[in-house]
């Protein structure tokens, strides 16, 4: 007998948020991680999306030096001295041929190497310190202490911490302010009242040297290329200042026990002590702020405003479990727990704790990077491909308030520098960089100054958005975005007067970025892409009563067809040989996205096609070599042909794995953890728990049993 599958599937948040028939608390604390060691490549976090600090096993960063990230403290290294490379504004970038005329990407140009490079590699993200436990002059490892036990409970945002050193207990239990860059610590051992133990509190130096920083991000060991210094000392509070080039950000360190102090640095480190006189407890609160006032803390906004520091320790542990209490409480939510079912198990575990990960690394006012707030890669920049990855699935959780952080903030903030880049290369509108820094700035490089596939992704979040909330405010918020989006799509489409379509490219990189730029036209998913983007701009018009361009109607219904050879759609038009060459079949399978991820654009998609593409897909792709979110993509795909089971293998394949704490492995490739993976698995579960227009409702295997509520359907 099949086991009954139930659903509540709600089409509004207003709806989502009061309807809570699913016990939440119970599912998500049953997936609460464990450890009893260190991992050696990712922590425990507690965090708020603009602000992350990672623990090892005592709860503090103590035997390994994670990191404390944010979203508003960067970097830059020195400029060079090399004549006529001393600014930014002395690079040049490269010129193109592209249909015809010169067009120039900001590229590495050899003659500019310096400062090309320094392009590259600035700004860098700052680890913002290290907070641990101080042995005094014992050289204690991990393997020094015994009976370590770890839980970090998701409910309310806590990590509690406990072992044994020299026959006594060290208990510490963490949490992270929501509303500032702020962690509350309490620790309590008979050691503190011998003197024996203490908290210190250390300084990295950044550096642009390393692309990837992980799983530990800054120099320890460069003390004379910055500074510290305690610049303020009062009552049960001290104040530290890091200064790094022109880089300069405070601590602000308070405690509860009027007996303590603090001290340093130790002579040759920038490590300051913490010790209580007498006293078995320790309460104390770490703020990290970019003003000498913690009152102008930086949270929600760019600009550096923001909330006033909370110091009391039972306070910010009571807004944390508030915080995460409501977080669980509201938005969509799926429940396999009934299922008999050890795939059901897993993937619930994935779900759960992916959602708690995200929500620490990736929610806040500016893009994540691929790997949030846990370490740094490509220095950590974000990259606007990615940009739908990260964030929309909080919009497809009913999560609106999390999107609204960065959405459209972000795309307003970086539209200057996008109509700058645009009109240089004679373009309309906005084209969105790749790999980018606060300002905009898109790092040179040939993949990032010629992929295409950002370009749309402010149609699809706006789309979602306006399915949530259609009103006239949703409509005003994303105009402007998508007006100069859509321009910049129109008139980056190419008229070929032989054929009588639009092309796009060359040169160009598509969404797998393992083409030849100068042979890569026309490629299925970014065709299938700019319809709908357009397609999208246009209703956007027309919602407003405004008069749509006829420049966006007329690309968007003479786009070249989606490429086809061996009855398949293929990567992009005139591909040589790309079933039977194994340059082709690995990275990202683009093809597949336009029937799963995208809905398929009328007048031009095949299903016919699209089957045989999946079926080659399936007999000669190199899964081994994909990543990321390639599974989720192909997760998607096969639901919406009406595999389920094959989604669900997808979505537990080997090769794409979760660690014991639920962040997604990189691999090889990428650094651990590679957030994208664990935001595309959150989109694919929504769409096969909300399913999508036409096909609404569950979309699980026929013997699990499965409650869902807060999804809207799919597009």
């Amino acid at each position: 007998m099949k086991a009954i599958r139930t659903a509540v599937v709600l089409l509004t948040v207003e709806s989502a948020t009061a309807l809570a028939a699913i016990d939440r608390k119970s599912t998500v604390q049953r997936f609460n991680p464990h450890r009893i060691s260190s991992s050696n490549s990712t922590p425990l976090q507690v965090g708020n999306g603009n602000f992350a600090f990672g623990a090892d096993i005592t709860g503090l960063q103590t035997f390994l030096p994670y990191n404390s990230l944010s979203t508003w403290c960067w970097h830059n290294s020195s400029l060079p001295t090399t004549p006529n490379q001393t600014e930014p504004s002395d690079f040049t970038g490269l010129d193109w041929w592209t249909h015809g005329r010169l067009v120039n990407y900001d590229q590495p140009n050899p003659a500019e190497n310096d400062i090309s490079n320094w392009l590259v590699e600035n700004p860098q993200r700052v680890n913002l310190g290290r907070v641990g436990l101080y042995f005094g002059s014992s050289n204690v490892t991990e393997a020094d202490v015994q009976s370590t036990e770890q839980t970090l409970d998701m409910y309310s945002g806590e990590i509690s911490s406990s072992f044994l050193w020299c026959g006594e207990s060290v208990q510490v239990t963490t949490v992270g302010d929501p509303s500032s860059s702020t962690i509350a610590v309490e620790v309590e051992s008979t050691h503190f009242t011998n003197g024996t133990l203490g908290i210190f509190f250390d300084y990295p130096y950044m550096t642009g040297l390393n692309k990837f920083e992980a799983p530990f991000v800054g120099v320890w060991n460069a003390t004379a290329n910055h500074t510290t210094e305690l610049v303020r000392q009062g009552s049960q509070q001290a104040r530290i200042q890091h200064n790094e080039d022109a880089t300069t950000y405070f601590t602000t360190v308070h405690w509860e026990d009027a007996n303590a102090i603090i001290s340093g640095p130790e002579p040759g480190t920038h490590q300051y002590l913490l010790k209580p006189q007498g006293s078995s407890k320790l309460a104390f609160s770490v703020s990290y702020h970019s003003h000498l006032s913690p009152d102008a803390a930086p949270f929600y906004s760019p600009d550096g405003e923001g909330t006033r520091i909370s110091t009391d320790v039972l306070g910010i542990k009571a807004a944390s479990t508030q915080y995460w209490c409501d977080f669980w409480k509201n938005g969509a939510f799926v429940d396999l727990t009934a299922s008999d079912n050890t795939s059901a198990t897993e993937l619930q575990r994935r779900i759960i704790q992916s959602q708690y990960i995200l929500a620490v690394n990736e929610a806040g006012f500016d893009p994540p990077q691929e790997s949030g707030l846990t370490n740094n890669g490509w220095y950590g920049k974000f990259h606007a491909e990615q940009f739908l990855w990260h964030l929309g699935h909080w919009g497809r959780w009913g999560r609106w308030n999390l999107v609204g952080r960065s959405m459209p903030g972000v795309y307003e903030r970086f539209l200057p520098t996008s109509i700058e880049r645009a009109q240089l290369q004679g373009y309309s509108g906005a084209r969105w960089g790749k790999e980018s820094d606060p300002t905009g700035r898109s790092a040179p490089g040939e993949i990032n100054s010629l992929l295409i596939w950002q370009q749309p992704h402010p149609m699809q979040f706006a789309e979602y958005e306006y399915r949530s909330f259609p009103t006239s405010a949703t409509l005003a918020k994303w105009d402007n975005i998508l007006l100069e989006t859509a321009e910049f799509m129109a008139s980056f489409a190419f008229w070929n007067d032989t054929t009588g379509v639009y092309d796009l490219g060359p040169p160009m990189y598509p969404m797998s970025e393992n083409t030849d730029p100068n042979a890569t036209i026309n490629p299925t998913f970014e065709l299938a892409y700019w319809k709908m983007g357009l397609t999208v701009a246009a209703e956007w018009q027309k919602r407003q009563g405004k008069v749509v361009p006829s420049s966006w109607l007329h690309v968007a219904e003479n786009l070249a067809p989606l490429p086809v050879a061996d009855d398949s759609y293929v990567i992009y038009e005139g591909i040589p040989n790309m079933w039977h060459n194994t340059t082709f079949d690995e990275d990202h399978p683009s093809m597949l996205g336009i029937y799963g991820w995208l809905p398929p654009q009328p007048d031009q998609f095949n299903l016919t096609l699209m089957q045989n593409t999946v079926q080659k897909v399936y007999d000669t792709w190199n899964l081994t070599y994909s990543y990321g979110w390639d599974l989720p993509l192909l997760a998607m795909n096969a639901a919406r042909l009406g595999d389920v089971e094959r989604a669900i293998e997808f979505l537990l394949d080997p090769t794409f794995q979760f660690d014991d704490a639920g962040y997604q492995v990189g691999g090889a490739r990428v650094p651990t953890p590679y957030m994208p993976g664990a935001t595309s698995l959150l989109w694919a579960v929504a769409m096969m728990a909300g399913g999508w227009d036409g096909s609404e409702g569950l979309h699980f295997p026929e013997d699990w049993v499965v409650e869902a509520e807060g999804f809207t359907p799919a597009l």
